[in-house]
């Protein structure tokens, strides 16, 4: 009787043992089905811009409007002389119209009267060139126009790259290469492997100068250099085998 009941205790132990250790199995089973891995992985390449443009701004001065206006009319045929002198189409100098506002006399305290002192005139120009080079070259250059008498306001040039469209999508199939590369360094460690995608987001461009770590939420689309970096971005959920 004795060697039954202990039988019977052997015999149920036994039974939730290896129940206990199905059911495990089986909940690590599912665990590792459900199990997935999320990464962020990038790629960059550097482009030349392919077009450029530049403003700056002349300014005069003079006790009347109508001197003022004449100064800049005589200052508009040196300008644009200078600018075709640099290789500058005619047909690509936008000459804007002429703006100004009146100088009024100030007393000790520092207000204003209404009596008219002076007028200051000016007029904007802006150039744009698919040699971006050259437009460089002036922006450095068009200060010797001060030389002649001329005063001027000058702006920084601006260099873009029209063709995006036509990397981005390599970029982007570089930087969902990127990212399973990662994860598979990742899992390794773990002795497990990489399954299929489950989810894929792509992130913002970011254009930049070529040594800049500028990152942005919104993206950067930044125009001061002529070399620039543009780096795809790639959010992707592996699951997990």
């Amino acid at each position: 009787m004795e060697k039954l009941e202990k039988f019977q205790l052997i015999l149920s132990a036994t039974i939730i043992s290896a129940g206990v250790l199905f059911s495990s199995l089986v909940f690590a089973s599912k665990m590792q089905k459900n199990e997935s891995i999320t990464v962020t992985g990038s790629a960059s390449k550097i482009v030349k811009s392919d077009s450029a443009r530049m403003g700056f701004s002349v300014q005069t001065n003079a006790k009347t409007q109508k001197e003022a206006f004449n100064r800049l009319k005589a200052q508009n045929p040196m300008v644009v002389d200078y600018l075709v002198s640099k290789g500058i189409d005619k047909n690509s100098i936008e000459v804007k119209p002429v703006s100004g506002y009146n100088v009024y006399k100030t007393v000790g305290n520092g207000y204003s009267t209404n009596e008219v002192i002076a007028y200051n005139a000016n007029q904007n120009y802006e150039i744009s060139s698919k040699d971006v080079d050259k437009i460089k070259e002036i922006s450095s250059d068009i200060q010797n126009l001060v030389d002649k008498g001329v005063n001027l306001e000058i702006y920084r040039p601006e260099f873009f790259y029209s063709d995006l469209a036509s990397i981005k999508v390599d970029l982007l199939k570089e930087a969902t290469q990127d990212a399973k590369q990662r994860a598979t360094s990742m899992l390794s460690a773990a002795n497990s492997k990489v399954g299929k995608v489950r989810q894929m987001r792509m992130g913002v461009f970011q254009i930049t100068p070529p040594d800049s770590t500028m990152v942005s939420d919104m993206g950067v689309n930044d125009t001061s250099t002529v070399d620039k970096k543009v780096t795809a971005v790639a959010n992707v959920v592996f699951s997990v085998k």
